[in-house]
């Protein structure tokens, strides 16, 4: 197992970072060895350019004073080779003798041209593979120099981090510490792992047995509301009995002779009738 720096180790390495990030690396600073020139003389006379540029140089006047001098090398160039071929017509008509140049030679001087444009076409090709290659050196030095400053970033969160895991650890070792009452708590991997399909079993019996009772519910629902309808029935009878009776003994009080004896015995029957209802139904008038 890989062990963690120390933090006096991040630390230097952290002001090493910064100490390098505060020196700004900028192309017109890598270019000022360049841009220095050795004093002139002020008679002296000079192109078009103004010289301020060059004391101090920005994107912008390097871009323009690379277009100038491109202008300018061309116009030389295109009267450079004028003035040669000027010098040598001039000279061919007015030598003694006269130069006359034959096909030959032309035929040799094309060769020699055609050599000369294939060169200068490989030293295009090979300059336009260094500026590809310059192009993607710089490509990779940018994404590496940003890697870096993201880097630098969470290497300062490292030392608050660090303290926060072993304040986390600390804490886990001071739980396990007061868990140490409860056994389930200290178990090894393989017991714990038992216990765990243990209670899994258990809780897939429960569901069991609860989709059981769930689809039990609707009988016993029915049951139920059957029982009620049939208590509803045995109360009408029991209320309509004891109506009965103490309508037959109102009547008993105001009837005589053979009535009354006739009323009597009913009341005596609708008496018994509610005496076997209550018993029945368990309900005390």
């Amino acid at each position: 197992m890989a062990r963690a720096p120390s933090k006096p180790r991040a630390a230097k390495v952290l002001q090493a970072l910064e100490d390098l990030q505060s020196a700004e690396i900028t192309i017109l600073k890598i270019s000022e060895p360049i841009l220095t020139t050795p004093a002139v003389n002020p008679d002296a006379r000079t192109s078009d350019v103004s010289a301020a540029s060059l004391d101090t140089p920005s994107p912008a006047s390097l871009e323009a004073d690379l277009t100038h001098y491109k202008e300018l090398f061309a116009k030389l160039r295109f009267s450079y080779v004028e003035q040669v071929t000027k010098e040598k017509f001039i000279r061919a008509i007015v030598g003694d003798p006269p130069l006359i140049v034959t096909a030959q030679e032309n035929a040799d001087l094309e060769a020699g041209n055609a050599e000369a444009k294939a060169a200068l076409k490989a030293l295009k090709t090979e300059v336009a593979d260094m500026v590809a290659e310059l192009e993607a050196r710089a490509r990779d030095l940018a994404a590496r120099y940003e890697r870096v400053r993201l880097e630098t970033v969470l290497l300062r969160e490292v030392p608050g981090r660090a303290a926060a895991l072993e304040e986390a650890v600390r804490l886990m070792k001071s739980e396990k510490e007061g868990a140490g009452r409860e056994p389930e708590m200290n178990m090894p991997l393989a017991k714990t792992a038992a216990l765990v399909e243990v209670r899994r079993r258990e809780l897939r019996e429960l569901d069991r047995a609860l989709e059981q009772l769930s689809a039990q519910a609707p009988r016993k629902r029915k049951e139920m509301e059957r029982l009620r309808a049939e208590l509803a029935q045995l109360e009408a009878k029991r209320v309509h009995s004891k109506t009965a009776a103490r309508e037959a003994k109102r009547r008993k009080e105001d009837a005589q002779g053979g009535v009354e004896d006739d009323l009597e015995a009913k009341g005596r029957w609708y008496r018994a009738t509610e005496t076997v209802l209550n018993q029945v139904l368990d309900i005390h008038g």
